[in-house]
């Protein structure tokens, strides 16, 4: 299945029908009156999240979606009929951009979550609803309301507790191949992984989700390489996991091009919690391993761990250092509920 993203979508609601104008005609009834129903709703344009989809690629083979207009009424008092609403289902961690590419207009994090793109059109009043004393025979009716055109943008971010970072062939989908069931793409050469990759990683127990991105070279920011597209995917990410190739002979250099990088990206990702790890080391010996963290750990200001995803080494401390930075930030995220919980509640009582 191809993994696509990003998706632009066409939707329409349906527009209302419209009301009747019709008079009762009955034989040996004098006075018939006014009988026209009103006309029927439009259908709506939902964006629903649901489980078992992580790409939207359903909506490359279909981009226009268009509610149902409702019908027009009739005579004897009948109303028209409902048009049927359109729901689109997208992956969990969906964002709904508005035309411009930039303004947000849901953001669907959890599945069930619903949201209300396009709203159908009310259906117009038959002329029964005009009778009065004083107007016993009207010969109005309303039109229904009209339908709602709008162009979205479909942007998926990929819902993962911890993320992999690092430059193209520093070992990631070795170590999410090593730590989880997942079967990234490896090779020796550089930009195997193509698209991100989602694995599900244990230890001691426990269990989170870690995603592999595409590999980001000097430059991503400005379209270099696969570029920058890809480190939405980690946006939501409790802790990004760097690795830095180890039988690289600039490794404080490559180390800076990632931080540069995220840096240039701008937002929140820079100042996410990091976990750093020399990776390979199963290719170095004593002093070029000594030698290669004493140059990271200058370039980092603080620790560096060690690991190897082929033999496995330094594996278990690495998920355990991730899995306890995952903690602190569920944590943290636990108290800021409860800290605005309380204080709705000692908020004074309004009408």
């Amino acid at each position: 299945m191809k993994f696509l993203d990003l998706a632009k979508v066409y939707i329409r609601s349906g527009a209302g029908g419209n009301g009747c104008v019709s008079f009762r005609r009955e034989k040996f009834v004098e006075y018939g009156g006014p009988d026209g129903g009103d006309g029927g709703k439009g259908g709506s344009v939902w964006a629903e999240a649901v489980d078992g989809l992580n790409t939207l690629i359903d909506f490359r083979y279909q981009q226009h979606f268009f509610a149902q207009n409702g019908q027009s009424g009739m005579g004897r008092q009948r109303s028209g009929k409902d048009g049927e609403d359109i729901i689109l289902r997208v992956p969990v961690g969906t964002e709904i951009l508005d035309e411009d590419e930039e303004t947000v207009l849901a953001d669907l994090t959890y599945a069930g979550e619903r949201v209300l793109l396009a709203k159908g059109g009310n259906g117009g009043f038959g002329n029964l609803h005009f009778k009065s004393a004083t107007n016993q025979a009207p010969r109005r009716a309303n039109p229904g309301q009209e339908c709602i055109d709008r162009t979205i943008w479909l942007r998926l971010k990929l819902i993962a507790d911890a993320g992999l970072l690092g430059m193209p062939n520093a070992g990631k989908s070795t170590f999410l191949a090593a730590s989880s069931n997942a079967r990234p793409k490896i090779a020796d050469y550089p930009f195997t992984t193509l698209h991100p990759n989602l694995g599900v990683v244990g230890i001691d127990n426990t269990e989170f989700v870690m995603a592999d991105i595409p590999g980001l070279i000097e430059g991503a920011h400005e379209g270099r390489g696969i570029g920058d597209r890809f480190l939405g995917h980690v946006e939501r990410c409790s802790v990004l996991l760097h690795l830095v190739d180890g039988t690289s002979e600039t490794v404080a250099e490559d180390y800076r091009t990632i931080i540069n990088e995220l840096e240039a990206y701008g937002g929140e990702l820079a100042e996410k919690p990091r976990v750093t790890a020399l990776n390979k080391i199963d290719a170095l010996d004593d002093e070029e391993r000594a030698e290669a963290r004493a140059a990271l750990e200058a370039e980092v200001g603080g620790p560096v761990m060690m690991l190897s995803g082929v033999s496995r080494e330094g594996l278990d401390e690495v998920l355990r250092a991730v899995r306890a930075q995952i903690d602190e930030d569920r944590l943290r995220i636990k108290e800021e509920a409860n800290a605005e919980a309380s204080d709705a509640e000692d908020a004074p009582w309004q009408p």
